[in-house]
């Protein structure tokens, strides 16, 4: 077998090697890129080479002033306190070849795939501004794919090379393809920033966790709108039960 005259199929590292004759199934490994680093628990010793950095819902409708949130009256000042952290992280990452996965809302025009309870949420009448529904200051329907109103923040623009996903609930695994992508990446340990920590975040993580991934909560990369107490909340369960806490800091020195 003449290895340079097989094709490949699929995407590294869960492609086969292929000719007319020969399905090569062996799947070539990538080389390891081991890191150390701290958490608030333990020292992890993690392989940057099997890593994703997960981002979620670093959308204006959640970090804009004109945005759904804002609208309906949040504060969303804490919501935009990741952004400067990601900023700083995500181009070391890109550079050690760690996928930045883009996880957030993208509704279908229709909403038909939305059940009613989850547009109950931040709706709870029925008459206010709804998933779907025009923002009053510049006409973009909230949260629906391709719009201004789902895009991330400017600041923090997606690079070609980066991954998106649309979700369509909390957490990110549900009805969508991350958990495919990540298995045909080889991607077992995931890093996770974005908004809001207790609700979005907290749903993703949690489901990567009973999928059996590695989870570490990014804690300046994270926010949330929510009360104090659910931002403790949040932190308490992750490191109890659910993966480690670490900050963007620790992770740039670990890479470097």
């Amino acid at each position: 077998m003449n290895p340079d005259s097989l094709r490949t199929l699929g995407v590294p590292p869960n492609a086969w090697k292929v000719d007319a004759k020969i399905a090569d199934i062996t799947r070539s490994p990538i080389a390891p890129q081991p890191v150390t680093l701290e958490t608030e628990t333990k020292t992890l010793r993690l392989d940057l080479a099997k890593a994703a950095m997960l981002v979620i819902d670093m959308q204006n409708d959640f970090c804009h002033p004109d945005g759904w949130l804002a609208h309906i009256g949040v504060d969303v000042t804490p919501a935009r306190t990741p952004i400067n952290p990601l900023i700083n992280l995500l181009p070391e990452l890109r550079s050690h070849a760690v996928p930045i996965i883009w996880i957030n809302w993208g509704n279908r025009p229709d909403l038909l795939n939305i059940s009613a309870a989850s547009r109950h949420v931040y709706n709870p009448t029925g008459e206010g501004v709804g998933l779907g529904d025009p923002l009053p200051k510049n006409n973009a329907p909230v949260l629906m794919a391709g719009s201004w109103a789902a895009a991330v923040v400017d600041e923090l623009a997606p690079k070609p090379e980066d991954i998106c996903v649309d979700k369509y609930r909390m957490s990110g695994f549900w009805d969508t393809p991350l958990d495919s992508i990540l298995r045909n990446l080889g991607r077992t340990t995931l890093f996770f920033g974005g908004v809001n920590a207790d609700q979005c975040v907290m749903a993703t993580l949690q489901d990567a966790n009973f999928l059996g991934y590695d989870c570490i909560l990014v804690k300046d990369c994270t926010a949330t709108t929510s009360p104090e107490y659910c931002w403790q909340a949040t932190l308490y369960n992750v490191k109890q039960c659910f993966g480690f806490l670490s900050d963007s800091q620790a992770m740039l020195e670990a890479i470097k």
